[in-house]
Order: C-alpha cells, then sequence, then structure tokens
C-alpha cells in the first residue's frame, strides 16, 4: 500500500454544503468518501465550500494556494439531471434565482467586474465522456453549468487559471439527486453515491492522463 505524503501530486475535488432546504448535498456526498485517496498516483484532497458567493471562492483560493495541484474538480448538484454532467462553459453572471445559505442573491452581476465573459474550461472533456460512458456510466457534456453558485465558482476558477496558473487543469461536473433525495421529488431522476463515486475517479483519471483531447461529436441541437 502506497503511503501517502504532502510531496506527492495533488487533487482537490470539491462538493457543497446543502442549500435549497435539502439536507444533505450528493456533491459532497461522493467527495468526501474519495478524501486521502491516491488516483493515478495523486493524492485527492477533498474540500467542503459553502455555497454562498461571497465565501465559495475564497475557500477555494486559499486551498490552491495552500495545496498547489495539478486539478481542481469542482462538482455540485443539479436535481433533475439524468446524468453526469461535463461542464464545458462558464458564463460572468450571477442571476440567483433562490437566495444561497448566506442569504444573498444577486441578480445579473458579473462574478467579478471587467473580467471576461466566459470562459471554457482546459480540461479533456471529450475524453472524460467516452470513458465515462465506456464504464456504463450515464454523462453528457453540459454548455451550461447555471447562473448560481456552480458556476460562480466554475467561473471563478478558471479565472485564476487564466490569471494566475495556466498550467492548473480545472473544471465543474454537476451530478443528479441521490435516490434518497430524488424520493422527495416526484419523477426526478437519481444516481446511487456508488456510481457517482466511480464516476469521480474515471474523470480525474481522464482528467491527469489525458495530454491532448479526443475529437468526438458530443453537442446538442437545443
Amino acid at each position: 500500500m502506497t503511503k501517502l505524503t504532502s510531496s506527492m501530486p495533488c487533487v482537490i475535488i470539491t462538493g457543497f454544503e446543502p442549500f435549497g432546504g435539502e439536507s444533505i448535498n450528493p456533491s459532497w456526498q461522493a467527495v468526501n468518501k474519495l478524501g486521502d485517496d491516491l488516483i493515478a498516483k495523486h493524492r485527492v484532497i477533498a474540500l467542503e465550500l459553502p455555497c454562498e458567493f461571497d465565501r465559495s471562492l475564497d475557500v477555494l483560493y486559499k486551498a490552491i494556494e495552500q495545496h498547489h495541484p495539478v486539478l481542481v474538480l469542482c462538482v455540485g448538484q443539479a436535481g433533475g439531471r439524468s446524468e453526469v454532467s461535463i461542464e464545458r462553459i462558464a458564463i460572468n453572471i450571477d442571476d440567483a434565482r433562490i437566495a444561497d445559505n448566506a442569504n444573498t442573491q444577486p441578480i445579473d452581476k458579473p462574478v467579478i467586474e471587467d473580467a471576461p465573459a466566459a470562459y471554457f474550461t482546459n480540461l479533456p472533456i471529450k475524453r472524460m465522456l467516452v470513458d465515462l460512458q465506456k464504464s456504463h456510466i450515464p454523462a453528457a457534456i453540459s454548455n451550461s453549468a447555471g447562473t448560481y453558485v456552480c458556476n460562480h465558482v466554475m467561473y471563478g476558477l478558471l479565472h485564476y487559471i487564466a490569471e494566475y496558473e495556466p498550467q492548473l487543469k480545472g473544471g465543474f461536473i454537476h451530478i443528479p439527486y441521490l435516490p434518497s433525495q430524488a424520493v422527495h421529488h416526484h419523477g426526478a431522476p437519481s444516481m446511487s453515491e456508488d456510481t457517482v463515486i466511480n464516476a469521480l475517479k474515471v474523470l480525474i483519471t481522464a482528467a491527469l492522463s489525458t495530454k491532448k483531447d479526443v475529437k468526438v461529436a458530443a453537442g446538442t441541437t437545443h
């Protein structure tokens, strides 16, 4: 068994605390199980982010500066989605349908003033998609991370990368409800925690091992 040490290259994977009346958040439920794992010879650091516009990026940036990861993979709940969603793009807008956990509700405000309108992830999203499908895990490329705290974090991460650490890989993954949540949302799809954990392992491995992304069609018509 390989002993984990602080000198090993590392990956930060984040999940969120519960929000919107839920008692759990599937992202942290799964991410927390990966903390201190070794994946593709990289130690995994699990980090819980507050579901708050004002604090989430401060917590994330502090962790990046402390641990100097080679990959940051942020994960969030997307109730209503039926598959693992690999986010392609983050936009520079906060437009909250509901208040965050600090009772903050920004409307039509930029994530970062005087910054680009959008950033594309630098992750090999097509390879990640193909590898999930080969593992028989439902997955798709998503072209919208929303306008809530998930998009806020994704945009803030990609802006940090563009400004300070262009060699750092980073992106965002949305996952469905857990079955224990979906039972309270009539007709909502769900995904088991074990499947989500397996998906995250596949995604991390693909992100770390892929130097050039593959070219496969994964767009949408609407």
